[in-house]
């Protein structure tokens, strides 16, 4: 199971960081919209030396994908990018968009369970049905979006990698537990 965090965008905290790079997360996205270039990329620099071996993306700023050498997470309105330029995870809101983008290295299937602002959710059935009608790829899939240790066994499918995660992983107070109560979950 591959678990991608997501941080909430409230700004470089170094000490909650620390904890959740801590955790056992496979990958981290950089979701910090509000912030600069400059101070995005010192971000990254930071998350690339306090955890050097953690695959990382940066949401919506190619610049600083390329300057800081991650990957990028491009949302939904972003162009398209040429295959191969970056690392490129993309956001999948609808079934119709798997065939446009299973050439990205990620796609971030959301939302599972009702998120607030987030849009109608596909629901375990609707994962599932989706994911059993999809075409062969090496894209890595990741369901995003309301999913719990008391929900994930519930999304679990042979074509998903694992899950992405934010506010387990921020809002509690113990995000390694989170960590290990969601692989526990997902092994079951």
């Amino acid at each position: 199971m591959y678990i991608l965090g997501i941080t909430p965008g409230e700004g470089l905290d170094r000490a909650r960081w620390k904890q959740v790079l801590a955790s056992g997360i496979d990958g981290l996205s950089i979701r910090e919209k509000q912030l600069e270039s400059k101070a995005l990329l010192d971000c990254v620099r930071w998350v690339r030396d306090a955890a050097p071996e953690l695959p990382l993306w940066v949401v919506g700023r190619l610049d600083v994908a390329l300057v800081g050498g991650c990957g990028l997470h491009a949302p939904e309105a972003y162009p398209d990018i040429s295959q191969g330029f970056v690392p490129l995870s993309r956001p999948l809101h609808d079934p119709a968009q798997f065939k446009d983008r299973l050439s990205a290295d990620q796609l971030l299937i959301a939302p599972i369970f009702p998120v607030a602002g987030k849009g109608p959710a596909w629901g375990p059935t609707g994962l599932r049905a989706a994911l059993d009608a999809l075409p062969d790829s090496p894209c890595r899939l990741l369901a995003l979006g309301g999913i719990t240790p008391f929900n994930a066994a519930q999304v679990k499918h042979p074509r998903l990698h694992g899950v992405a995660m934010m506010r387990s992983l921020w809002k509690g107070s113990e995000p390694a537990q989170a960590v290990e109560q969601l692989r526990a979950a997902w092994r079951s």
